[in-house]
């Protein structure tokens, strides 16, 4: 049984009249450890234990690492968790709660990265990569076969957050796999975190100097190589917004649909409630006419009293 839920696909009332279109959310945010990554990581660590682990190591700044610690917790496994100083206490005592011990390493993600796979010398240990693994993109696909089951139609586009650009990966692969390659993928990253921007504008992988953006679950300097491979053969939009955009949109998010999400979710929804997806409609990017899905991607990384803190941050106590 796999240590994912299949979740469902909301029909937002309040972004469909906003934007003029139907808008389908994937509700990724509530899978049990609180966001999509239990998918890739969950099949990651199952596919470990057969082959004989028993200590799974991971670095994150903080979903990817709370999803292996609670797949660790569920196969009967030890966990370590290596997070960056950027990453909340809230979000390491979280992954502690489920069992894992933590250690900080580094000021961003790929500073405890390096500290994590130092920690591999250990007999039985293996590696939890938080995005870049072909069993993490496949367990990630399933987030589209279940779309396809439950949206009866193709959509006109499917809007994803993208930070190291696992969930990007796996979308792909399941739009493909499902005879859906022909659904443009509109990948939303913010202006302090953008990496796969910089990439697309080198045509080649490149690591962006800082992480300079609030949404800290956004914050790979580098995405995967296979992200610009699957963009070479599927139609990708870019979209950049800003910090003020990602939180906006959580908290109208909030008092929409009641869910609390972090700023790198936030990102994707900011295309919603922004409607930044019309110009792409108008530039011919993408069709006018079918439904819009966006990935809830979730997250643990946002406490009310932090949603609050933003909120002020950004001027935004108007909502």
């Amino acid at each position: 049984m796999p240590l994912h839920f299949k979740t469902e696909l909301l029909h937002s009332v309040a972004l469909s009249k906003r934007i003029g279109t139907d808008v389908y959310l994937k509700l990724e945010n509530c899978q049990p450890s609180g966001s999509f990554k239990i998918r890739g990581i969950g099949r990651l660590c199952e596919k470990a234990i057969e082959q004989g682990s028993r200590h799974f190591v991971s670095s994150s700044g903080g979903n990817a690492g709370v999803a292996a610690a609670y797949a660790a917790r569920k196969l009967g496994v030890k966990c370590t968790v290596v997070t960056p100083t950027i990453t909340p206490q809230y979000l390491k005592d979280r992954i502690k709660l489920e069992g894992a011990e933590v250690l900080v390493h580094g000021s961003v993600w790929n500073e405890a990265d390096e500290k994590a796979r130092e920690l591999l010398k250990e007999p039985g240990t293996f590696y939890i990569s938080p995005f870049n693994h072909p069993d993490i993109w496949e367990g990630h696909s399933t987030l589209v076969e279940e779309l396809h089951q439950q949206l009866g139609e193709k959509p006109r586009c499917v809007v994803v957050s993208v930070g190291g650009a696992g969930l990007f990966c796996g979308v792909i692969q399941g739009l493909q796999a499902c005879g859906w390659g022909d659904v443009p993928v509109l990948a939303v990253e913010t202006s302090g975190a953008a990496s796969f921007r910089a990439t697309l504008d080198a045509g080649e992988v490149v690591t962006i100097p800082a992480i300079t953006s609030i949404a800290i679950c956004l914050g790979s300097k580098r995405v995967c190589d296979r992200a610009l491979e699957l963009s070479k053969i599927h139609t990708v939009i870019s979209e950049v917004v800003e910090d003020s955009q990602t939180i906006h949109a959580c908290l109208r998010f909030a008092d929409h649909h009641q869910f609390l999400v972090e700023p790198a979710c936030g990102a994707a929804l900011s295309v919603a409630y922004d409607n930044l997806i019309q110009k792409h409609v108008e530039a011919g990017k993408i069709p006018n006419t079918g439904p819009i899905v966006v990935i809830v991607c979730g997250g643990k990384g946002v406490t009310l009293k932090q949603l609050g803190d933003w909120k002020a941050m950004f001027g935004l106590n108007g909502l």
